[in-house]
């Protein structure tokens, strides 16, 4: 069989290039298989890829004994949590088209075969899967597994968020010093990906709900032996793929976008994934209207049948062992594109046929189809005069009560004043915090209003009042909010002239948004307001700023 390596390896021809391989130590038999590399996001900052160092060892061992020879680069991965509430946030979702494009470099530049894709956080596993869907190669995905739960806090298992809903109890005298520092060295006792159903354990979720890694792998713990097994057997799986030229094209389709929809919304998954999976599908040239659509009519008919952490106690090790992904794929099976082609070379159906289950049936974690946690939306796509291209909220994550919400505004420009404010005491039942200037462009960078909501919670607000933005949420934040308001403020979209006193009205059942000033109003106050200068002017975020696209269109770099 020849492989795309060949291209530059055959002699004599390319006798220069062998020599290449050969200076760092590829031998004539390494050069005549297939040459698969893995883009590793190994790094020691990032707990989620702490262990991926060993993981890629075991990789390595499956690609070796599946006759394929291994070519291993580096990718950079920044971690969302560290990056929180200061400059650093803005440079995270910008950060996706950077590894998208770097391991295009590395592979188009080192003609390989096919690629492993090593990461579990936020923004890599995206970046990633762009891709690997931009470059039409055999690729497959695997993550580093999530972090084991903490001491218990607040009725559930801690994570690292617990951390923030903390400082706002310290606060508001809710707890003391010593436990606040207590809970500092026991919120995370293990590397990986965070052990709640953010947005890193989401997109690692709805990888293999995509096709796109081996089944049951999305979810097992960082820290078990069996993360290692499948290690190796996605090495094994690789090769496969490209002696059989299984490329990611060929599994990313808007079928399998549709079975990632599905599971997003079964599942009550990250807000976030909406802004990655239309960025993974522009890659394949299907549009932000057609995925738009998609989420708007697969949310009115998918039941949420699993419900984890932020939505419940139950974290990613209990959702692992409740049977994970495939079993919410079988709860779901009549709702899927079963025939939908995935790495193992087999169908969606064959796959969830032919799975085996480790552990016992957990319903507190997933639930049959016949009898659903909710026939609520998972995630809904919201429209109105605040949100003309849509934005975005989390009904699974959102208290039923809250789901109708009328109140005033108080706006505040960026993240930090609202933070600010909001730590000050300054918040009030009833009021609707507006925070833009964050979106895409605004931002840059679309930062996550994670503390702000986490604040809001710990100091006794989140039933009582909403937040709206034109940047995004964190997958752990629960209490009334939405994000992703499209056009961003920064565009002169409606956000960028609500002021203060202005009532609000989230409408969650019918789908709306809506500031209640009349349409002349509006555009009377349009005509007034200028464009803010942008925040960067030097480096990649002043690039960013200037190619982003709006969040309905993924926020990727538009040229």
């Amino acid at each position: 069989m020849k492989f795309r390596s060949n291209d530059i390896l055959e002699k004599p021809d390319w006798s220069f290039n062998r020599s290449v391989f050969k200076s760092v130590g590829y031998s004539d038999d390494d050069l005549s298989r297939p040459v698969i590399g893995i883009a590793n996001s190994w790094n020691e900052l990032v707990p989620g890829h702490a262990n991926l160092r060993q993981v890629a060892e075991h990789v390595r061992k499956g690609i070796h004994r599946a006759g394929g020879s291994v070519a291993e680069f580096g990718v950079i991965g920044a971690c969302d949590g560290t990056a929180q509430g200061h400059a650093g946030m803005h440079y995270i979702l910008p950060s996706r088209d950077l590894i998208a494009n770097d391991i295009e470099v590395m592979v188009e530049a080192h003609r390989l075969d096919g690629i492993v894709l090593l990461g579990s956080c936020d923004k890599i596993v995206p970046g990633m899967l762009m891709a690997a869907a931009r470059l039409k190669i055999p690729a497959i995905f695997l993550p580093g597994g999530p972090m084991l739960g903490g001491v218990e806090f607040d009725g559930r298992k801690s994570d690292l968020t617990t951390m923030s809903e903390a400082l706002g109890m310290l606060k508001s005298d809710k707890i003391d010093e010593t436990a606040y520092d207590h809970m500092e060295e026991l919120c995370g006792p293990s590397c990986g990906s965070c052990a709640f159903y953010g947005t890193a354990n989401t997109m690692c979720c709805l990888a293999e709900a995509l096709g796109m890694s081996v089944p049951g792998g999305a979810l097992v713990p960082a820290v078990y032996a069996d993360r290692l097994r499948y290690a190796e057997e996605t090495g094994k799986t690789i090769v496969n793929q490209v002696y059989n030229q299984i490329t990611a094209d060929k599994i990313i389709t808007e079928q399998s976008l549709e079975n990632a929809i599905r599971v997003l919304m079964a599942t009550g998954g990250s807000t976030n994934a909406v802004l990655h999976l239309s960025a993974i599908a522009a890659e394949v040239d299907i549009t932000a209207e057609i995925m738009m659509d998609a989420y708007h009519r697969l949310s009115e008919s998918t039941p949420q049948v699993a419900k984890v952490n932020p939505a419940s106690k139950y974290n990613m090790e209990d959702f692992y062992k409740a049977g994970g992904i495939p079993k919410v794929m079988q709860e779901i099976h009549s709702l899927l594109h079963l025939d939908s082609i995935t790495v193992t070379g087999k169908s969606v159906k064959e796959n969830l046929q032919s799975y085996k289950f480790k552990y016992p049936f957990d319903t507190n974690v997933i639930r049959s189809f016949a009898d659903p946690f909710s026939n609520l939306k998972g995630l809904a796509i919201l429209r109105g005069n605040l949100a003309p291209d849509t934005a975005v909220t989390k009904p699974a994550a959102i208290d039923p009560q809250m789901h109708l919400f009328t109140g005033l505004a108080q706006v505040f420009d960026s993240e930090e004043l609202a933070e600010e404010a909001i730590l000050g005491g300054k918040i009030k039942e009833g009021d609707v915090v507006v925070i833009r200037y964050e979106g895409p462009k605004g931002g840059p960078g679309m930062r996550e209003m994670y503390k702000a909501m986490k604040y809001m919670y710990g100091m006794g607000l989140a039933k009582k009042t909403a937040l709206i933005t034109d940047g995004r949420f964190s997958g752990t934040n629960n209490g009334c909010f939405v994000g992703h308001i499209s056009p961003e403020a920064a565009e002169g979209g409606p956000l960028a002239i609500v002021a203060n006193g202005d009532k609000i009205t989230i409408d969650i059942p019918n789908g709306n948004l809506h500031l209640h000033v009349s349409e002349e109003e509006i555009q009377d106050r349009l005509k007034t307001w200028q464009r803010p200068k942008p925040k960067f002017t030097k480096g990649y975020l002043a690039i960013y700023s200037k190619l982003a696209s709006s969040a309905d269109k993924g926020a990727v770099i538009k040229i």
